[in-house]
């Protein structure tokens, strides 16, 4: 465990310390739970938008974007249920005066039985060596049997009390199952209550009930009361998609862990709109689809797993997790529902506007059914950085850290190194920079000695770096330094590019 926290505070470090990531209003002593994004991060926030938006509006043609506002009319959010339904469980411990969200108590306390359960494993590895079968010793390991019913059964429990909004057995659990407090180490607990998580503002210069507005707290709202729209302006034939990216805002009580949860954070959402009676096979293959956008990045397929919902949301008939292994343990990255007509049909019904699609193929008009795919922007950074953080022992005995990012989410494709800053040789740099910054983003570097910029470049995830020498004067050829590896290779300057986009 303090291996794990020792790593963490390695990756916000290193998120500072190299321009991604910053704490909001660190100048007047920060704001919790909120942060700005550097130099870096932007550019690797941007290319994750963009890897994203492509991959759902330009691989598939019947599905469109659209950029809604994040101000909408407030019967919006009573008609989506926000209003009475948008709640965390909350609970205090008095002697530490700390508050806590009671699900997430329960779940970290079934995180650590997981955990006992993956040690065993590691134990038995140990022990058997290659001979080591992991599935015979899950089902033979009585003690590791007796783990997984525990999971099983506080899993259920949970569930139950989760969907029938039952507080006090919530509580009742936490006693039950000795969970403490992390910080004072005791079980004095509050009583179990809701809190809803909406920001809400004026609007208007007139401050009465009548002009209060909500800070959208998701961003498929405004796909919602805009299926219309899009719909007829696009001319759009069912099954069909809206994508949007779009900042979303939620009071968090319990705002931890970094950049993972964040009262200001921007969401990847697609709806996807279907007929009824197809929304699960849609599902399945939305779950396929998205899961595969993530593996194409490149992380192993060990890092992610599925986790389907116990509890599920008042909107939806089916629900799972794609799951990735921060350095905090499995946490969910992206959401993939079967929301089925329920949005849509209590747009109609607030609004009192027909919201109907007409089916030439089955001549029957309906509501359509809808697949929501939702994805946390900030997450995904974590995610990508985290897995990306890597400190090297090399040969010679020194260290350095590198992140290995995937090339096309990297800050910088690549870098231009005069190896010293005279003789002609920055002119040349500056020549090629020009050249290549048409086809990707290319950064200048004289400062230091070129080691000192080499360990730089692997520690913002530069993927190549290009040398300018006395050499290139002679013969116009470069050496490329490719970031995993460390190794060199003299490119000619006509071959650059080429030589960036196959490798």
């Amino acid at each position: 465990m303090a291996n794990t926290e020792d790593f963490f505070k390695k990756i916000t470090s290193h998120a500072k310390e190299y321009g991604f990531v910053f704490q909001s209003s660190e100048l007047y002593d920060g704001l919790s739970a909120v942060y700005d994004y550097g130099p870096n991060g932007v550019e690797l926030k941007n290319n994750i938008k963009q890897y994203w938006w492509r991959s759902m509006t330009q691989m598939h043609e019947n599905i469109v974007g659209i950029d809604s506002a994040v101000f909408m009319h407030p019967k919006i959010w009573k008609a989506s249920g926000h209003v009475d339904a948008f709640n965390d469980p909350l609970i205090d411990n008095k002697d530490s005066k700390k508050r806590y969200r009671a699900d997430v108590l329960i779940e970290d306390h079934i995180a650590k039985i997981e955990e006992k359960i993956n040690k065993e494993i590691a134990k038995a590895k140990k022990r058997f060596g290659d001979n080591f079968n992991e599935e015979q010793f899950l089902a033979t390991s009585e003690r590791v049997k007796g783990y997984k019913a525990q999971v099983e059964d506080i899993h259920q429990r949970f569930a139950d009390l989760m969907n029938a909004n039952d507080l006090k057995g919530l509580r009742d659990l936490i006693i039950e199952l000795e969970i403490a407090c992390p910080i004072s180490g005791t079980r004095n607990w509050t009583d179990v209550r809701q809190f809803n998580l909406m920001f809400a503002t004026k609007m208007g210069s007139v401050s009465d009930d009548s002009d209060t507005i909500y800070l959208r707290p998701e961003t498929a709202q405004g796909i919602f009361v805009n299926y219309l729209n899009v719909q007829k302006t696009g001319r759009m034939k069912i099954p069909f998609g809206i994508a949007q990216i779009g900042k979303a805002f939620r009071n968090e009580i319990v705002a931890r862990q970094f950049i993972f949860r964040m009262r200001e954070f921007e969401q990847m959402e697609m709806e996807f709109f279907c007929r009824p009676g197809t929304e699960m096979q849609w599902f399945e293959y939305w779950k396929q689809e998205r899961l595969n956008w993530h593996l194409a990045l490149g992380i192993p397929k060990e890092k992610y797993r599925y986790h389907d919902h116990e509890k599920l949301a008042h909107y939806a008939n089916a629900a799972t997790d794609i799951e990735f292994e921060f350095p905090f343990g499995f946490k969910e990255l992206e959401g993939i529902h079967s929301r089925t007509d329920f949005d849509l049909k209590r747009h109609q019904e607030f609004s009192g506007k027909k919201i109907q699609y007409f089916d030439s193929e089955i001549n029957e008009s309906y509501i359509p059914y809808c697949v929501e795919t939702s994805i946390g922007l900030d997450r995904t950074f974590l995610a990508v950085l985290s897995y990306a953080f890597t400190e090297e022992t090399l040969e010679d005995g020194s260290q350095r850290v590198v992140l290995k990012l995937p090339k096309m989410l990297a800050p910088y494709r690549c870098a231009v190194l005069p190896l010293v800053n005279k003789d002609g040789l920055p002119e040349k740099a500056k020549k090629i920079v020009d050249d290549l910054r048409w086809s990707f983003r290319t950064h200048y570097e004289e400062k230091d000695t070129i080691g000192k910029r080499y360990r730089r470049h692997d520690a913002i995830g530069t993927p190549f770096c290009i040398t300018v020498d006395t050499q290139t004067m002679e013969d116009d050829t470069v050496t490329i330094r490719e970031r995993d590896t460390m190794q060199q290779e003299r490119v000619s300057l006509d071959n650059i590019k080429s030589f960036i986009l196959q490798h």
